[in-house]
């Protein structure tokens, strides 16, 4: 089994969430996240993964940080406060649908990758963001990529 850690891509809106917010909160939940798939890499995710994070929604998008995971499947406390957006009447704490990690501050890039770039860099097979009609907002990224965006943002050479 490897001790590698794993990446992910994981999308917010700065509007709801921005990496300038994750590095004055230094730790924090990924909560709120309503989608089947989603989820599911939210439950694969383990301590010690690294998160890039996403602006989505905004001119231009674009990977604006780095996170780690501190702290795996956390059940999403959302799913059960009605007065949350995120509420989900057929979840109960006994059988809750919805789970997450609390991810802790890594890093924010200098300059951010815009998805633009993302696109010249990468094919949609090999970075899942640049597809046409994505709207995942948590998705796995292979080490090949998680290295060549790393460089990428770090001004390193590949």
């Amino acid at each position: 089994m490897t001790t590698e850690p794993r990446y992910w891509l994981t999308k917010s809106e700065p509007s709801d969430y921005s990496i300038d917010e994750m590095q004055r909160d230094r730790v924090e939940i990924w909560d709120g996240v309503r989608n089947y798939q989603a989820r599911n890499f939210l439950r694969e995710m383990r301590c010690g993964d690294l998160a890039f994070f996403y602006h989505s929604n905004v001119k231009p998008p674009a990977i604006v940080g780095l996170m780690r995971v501190a702290e795996e499947n956390i059940v999403d406390p959302t799913q059960f406060d009605k007065a949350d957006k995120h509420y989900d009447p057929k979840a109960t704490p006994e059988k809750p649908r919805w789970q997450t990690v609390r991810f802790e501050f890594a890093e924010k890039f200098a300059q951010p990758l815009t998805l633009d770039r993302l696109k010249e860099m990468f094919a949609p097979e090999e970075l899942l963001v640049v597809k046409r009609g994505n709207r995942l907002s948590v998705m796995p990224v292979s080490a090949e990529a998680a290295a060549k965006i790393l460089q990428e943002v770090r001004g390193e050479a590949g």
